[in-house]
């Protein structure tokens, strides 16, 4: 089979679990960045246990701090390049404000912060950790898990980067040459997994929502936006359905798209098929995409239990 092939220390660079290498290698060559990812997706998820995911974890700076002179050499680079924007927006307070709330998380948690800080400054970073900090451990290590996973694809994008193929150009002109190259890049889609994706974790069992049915809609109704106490027949129109695995996430609801249709969406579960006894026949969540947000990606959680739910916005 033709395409990319890796070996398992290369894929140790993007993720710090031996099972996650050696089930990529296992896995590789592979036609494409996407269908890496996918793979990734899958092994991450189901194939690697919670040890596997804390060694994951551990091979992590903390933020703030540089890679440890122990650590994996290109994953150390990799690391840095990552929190540039965090050194370079720091300052000596917003640091040691950021060392003293990493120490108080690692002690609730057991593990490092973790969060995809590609872009991100100080100031922010130390924002989301004091956000995330009251969450219970079930919740928190599943956020952990998610951040890892967008830290995994990102690495994943750079690999692949140093033996992307490009088309051979021979004696053609250069201008066209050029644009021969340029046409192939913009051939490659940015983004790699549908732009709304969900999960459910069942909080009062600690585990995750498997069989449960999901449906997303988009507001396409006479008004622009859905009114409170109105009705709204008629108005949504639906995208996609599917039924949460047994790792609690949904299949694809949307087509995978750069930019996503700025709008009002609903995200509905079957809790009452779920839990029969619950409180909860089913959950509708309402969200909107603005039109500066359309190449952003919208992870929409469902934190369940018989009586209460909960949500947030994830990334």
């Amino acid at each position: 089979m033709e395409g990319f092939k890796f070996e398992e220390e290369e894929f140790l660079a993007c993720c710090g679990s031996s099972k996650f290498a050696k089930e990529m290698a296992k896995a590789s060559p592979f036609s494409s960045l996407d269908e890496a990812v996918t793979a990734a997706r899958d092994i991450w998820f189901n194939k690697v246990d919670v040890t596997g995911w804390l060694q994951a974890f551990s091979a992590h700076p903390q933020i703030g701090h540089n890679p440890s002179p122990s650590s994996h050499s290109t994953s150390a680079q990799w690391s840095k390049g990552e929190q540039s924007t965090a050194f370079a927006t720091a300052t000596s307070s917003s640091l040691q404000e950021l060392s003293q709330w990493n120490t108080k998380y690692r002690e609730k948690f057991g593990f490092v912060f973790l969060i995809c800080a590609s872009g991100k400054s100080t100031d922010g970073i130390l924002a989301e950790l004091k956000r995330r900090y009251p969450n219970r451990p079930i919740v928190e290590f599943e956020i952990a898990a998610e951040e890892q996973m967008k830290i995994t694809e990102l690495r994943l994008g750079k690999l692949f980067s140093t033996k992307e193929k490009v088309p051979s150009t021979g004696n053609m002109n250069p201008t066209v040459a050029a644009k021969k190259v340029e046409a192939v890049k913009t051939q490659t889609p940015t983004r790699t997994r549908p732009p709304i994706t969900t999960h459910v974790l069942d909080v009062s069992r600690g585990s995750p929502g498997a069989g449960i049915e999901v449906c997303l809609e988009m507001w396409k109704g006479h008004q622009p936006r859905p009114v409170f106490g109105e009705s709204a027949i008629g108005g949504w129109v639906f995208q996609g359905s599917s039924t949460t695995n047994s790792d609690g996430r949904s299949g694809q609801l949307l087509s995978i798209v750069d930019a996503v249709n700025p709008g009002i969406y609903r995200i509905s579960f079957n809790t009452g098929k779920y839990c029969p006894g619950g409180f909860f026949p089913y959950v509708s969540i309402v969200f909107e995409i603005r039109e500066s947000q359309k190449l952003e990606h919208f992870h929409v959680p469902l934190l369940l239990s018989p009586f209460s739910f909960s949500t947030y916005r994830g990334s």
